[in-house]
């Protein structure tokens, strides 16, 4: 992975952040992008330079076609091109049962999700089918095939990434490209500080390996998806959540 470009969407904490530091640290050339948390995102570039890394911070909305080329146009002036996209840009959601949600709380998370996911691929594929070479890694999530109670809207639109990925995965792979997803179970993140710590123990007690993850738990499995380690896998589906997702 030495000398390798990576783009990581919503790279400014939680398992983005992390992600971002293991690939550094590892050799790769990072661009941390975000959409809000500019400090945030300047923490995370200092923590990777101050450790002999290289990395810079370009905000972008990934959702946004006209964003996401500026940052890999400034992405290319910069590392010369781009080998690895990973699209961990996270959007928010209504919490809702069914009954309780209305068709437009509904479709917003699907929409911009694939919206992300869509824009983010379009914007780097050109570069990784000319050097016939590239990595793109999704970052989807166990609900995506396991429901749970008020998580009907995001883990529709995590299903629909997983296939929009499968079909991404058919369409590049002669040209150089693997595409894969990396799927979470519960990790303990800023998003997840709210939830009840007794429903994080009820979780912990039904995991084979008794803990909730680690963003460095995702990140690892990132990585390996990031590498040539991966290089016979494409169209694959990941989960890491300590047993909880077996297939």
């Amino acid at each position: 992975m030495n000398g390798k470009v990576a783009i990581i969407t919503g790279s400014s904490r939680g398992i983005g952040a992390e992600t971002a530091k293991l690939l550094a640290q590892r050799g790769v050339k990072v661009v941390v992008n975000y959409a809000k948390s500019a400090t945030a995102a300047e923490e995370v570039v200092e923590f990777i330079q101050q450790r002999g890394g290289e990395a810079i911070a370009i905000q972008a909305d990934a959702r946004d076609m006209e964003q996401m080329r500026y940052l890999v146009e400034e992405t290319v002036k910069t590392y010369e091109t781009v080998d690895i996209l990973v699209h961990n840009a996270g959007m928010s959601f209504a919490k809702k049962t069914f009954e309780d949600m209305t068709w437009e709380e509904f479709i917003q998370k699907t929409n911009d999700e694939l919206q992300a996911a869509f824009v983010s691929t379009k914007v780097v594929l050109p570069y990784m089918k000319k050097q016939n070479y590239g990595k793109l890694v999704y970052v989807s999530s166990g609900l995506s095939n396991h429901p749970a109670p008020y998580f009907i809207a995001h883990g529709t639109s995590k299903g629909g990434l997983n296939s929009f990925v499968r079909y991404i995965a058919q369409e590049v792979g002669k040209q150089g490209v693997t595409a894969n997803v990396v799927s979470p179970g519960l990790v303990e993140t800023e998003a997840t500080a709210d939830l009840p710590k007794e429903f994080k123990q009820q979780q912990e007690a039904f995991l084979p390996l008794g803990r909730l993850g680690r963003p460095e738990d995702i990140a690892k499995a990132i990585a390996f998806y990031a590498s040539d380690d991966s290089a016979y896998l494409t169209g694959s589906y990941m989960p890491v959540s300590g047993g909880g997702e077996m297939n």
